[in-house]
């Protein structure tokens, strides 16, 4: 056998040893691992059932803040409504 073919066959050994083969594998192991961690989370937390009065209830919250805009909402108004249009103000 050449030299040139010991040096060859005495570099090389187990797969397991090389650093960049841990590397290339490194990958698709933690892919898995987070598909798995991903797969435990979305069964354990599921979300919650939507009330089946959601349409009501969103109704709701619509006439709470009304009420609670209505101030900011007439100074919009007054606003951007025309000066030869704004009722007169002044005090008598």
């Amino acid at each position: 056998m050449s030299q040139l073919g010991k040096q060859v066959e005495s570099a090389s050994g187990p797969w397991w040893k090389y650093g960049h083969v841990w590397m290339v594998l490194a990958g698709p192991a933690i892919v898995v691992v987070a598909g798995v961690v991903t797969a435990m989370i979305a069964m354990d937390g599921a979300d919650p059932v939507v009330d089946p009065n959601y349409y009501q209830e969103g109704l709701n919250i619509n006439q709470k803040l009304e009420k609670s805009l209505a101030p900011a909402g007439a100074v919009r108004n007054h606003v951007v409504t025309p000066d030869e249009d704004l009722p007169d103000l002044t005090p008598k």
